[in-house]
């Protein structure tokens, strides 16, 4: 599974209020790699827990979510699936399971702007697995996109709940690139509680879970940086009990014929979404429906994805790029709230 390279944040500390003395000792953080990308851990440690053993924790979820949900693995749960042939039912393990049930119902609410069946899209556009690594050059044809939707689309799944198994109709290639780090996220922050670690800011690929505060009594910020440039911060949050997560286009794209071409795929119309946005964050209690949710508005589009994100109460930031490059931001009164003072 390869990162969306979607989160252009920076973990900044600044903060007004005055900082209660505290051993600096408790502030411990563990790291390493998955999914193609970075992860890290910073938490307060109290308790003194061996670092070895929080790493071998966090280490272990991530594993768990590859070894389900990475269709970059060709012995996955996902891959499994996607080979199988029509009207095979598949038992699914519980995380699969609730990410597959996060993504349909996000596909549903949406009107199908993000849809967990995309991945012969991805495919025929260049961007997911193949076996010589590389992308697309030039776009595929209507025809081949038409034959591609006619068996894609999200209404084909039939799951059982009780079972907690799904239906191969055929020709089905599931894709949770625009999901499956998020839970990732998710899923070290569950294996830390069960260490008793409860203040703590996780971070895979640049989606990131905060939670408690720092030991020194400082909130978990994080900055929304601009689309391509890290150090030209925009916004900061405070992330307590909140996720972060980002969708754009700053480095996964190809051009052909001086046009530009995303790798997010509206699930719709089988095309890349439109150049017009850079980037969507979306501030939510959970780093799964944060991912799930910026993938979706992206495709919707700044007007109909803010409509959408008004909605519901979403806090979400739209980052424009008009004629000549330049980057406007427009964002949902709900993510208006969560910006702190510099």
């Amino acid at each position: 599974m390869r990162p969306n390279f979607g989160s252009w944040l920076t973990q900044g500390y600044a903060n007004t209020a005055s900082p209660r003395k505290a051993d600096p000792s408790t502030l411990h953080e563990v790291s390493g790699r998955t999914m193609g990308t970075t992860w890290s851990v910073r938490f307060a440690n109290a308790s003194m827990l061996p670092l070895d053993d929080v790493r071998a924790a966090a280490q272990a979820a991530l594993d768990e979510v590859v070894g389900q949900m990475s269709h970059w693995e060709p012995d996955s749960d996902i891959t499994r699936f996607n080979r199988s042939p029509a009207g095979t039912w598949h038992a699914l393990p519980a995380e699969f399971f609730r990410v597959l049930q996060c993504a349909l119902l996000w596909a549903d609410r949406s009107g199908g702007a993000c849809d967990p069946t995309v991945g012969a899209l991805v495919n025929l556009w260049g961007f997911g697995p193949r076996a010589d690594g590389a992308n697309a050059v030039t776009p595929p044809s209507r025809q081949a996109i038409n034959d591609v939707l006619a068996s894609s689309g999200w209404h084909r799944l039939e799951l059982d709940t009780q079972a907690q198994r799904v239906l191969q109709p055929g020709g089905i290639v599931l894709d949770f690139s625009g999901i499956a780090k998020g839970f990732a996220v998710d899923h070290v922050a569950s294996a830390l509680r069960a260490l008793q670690i409860e203040s703590c800011l996780v971070e895979v690929g640049g989606e990131l879970f905060g939670k408690g505060h720092r030991p020194d009594g400082l909130a978990w910020r994080v900055s929304v940086s601009q689309p391509g440039e890290p150090h030209r911060r925009m916004y900061t949050v405070a992330l307590d009990g909140l996720a972060i997560a980002t969708s754009g286009d700053a480095w996964h794209f190809f051009e052909h014929e001086g046009q530009r071409y995303s790798h997010t795929i509206d699930p719709r119309s089988g095309q890349p979404v439109a150049a017009s946005l850079a980037s969507v964050t979306v501030l939510h209690a959970d780093c799964m429906n944060a991912d799930a949710l910026a993938t979706a508005l992206t495709v919707m589009g700044p007007d109909a994805g803010l409509t959408f994100a008004e909605e519901l109460n979403l806090a979400a930031l739209f980052i424009e790029r008009a004629a000549g490059g330049e980057l406007s931001p427009r964002m949902s009164a709900a993510f208006a709230g969560h910006i702190q003072q510099q």
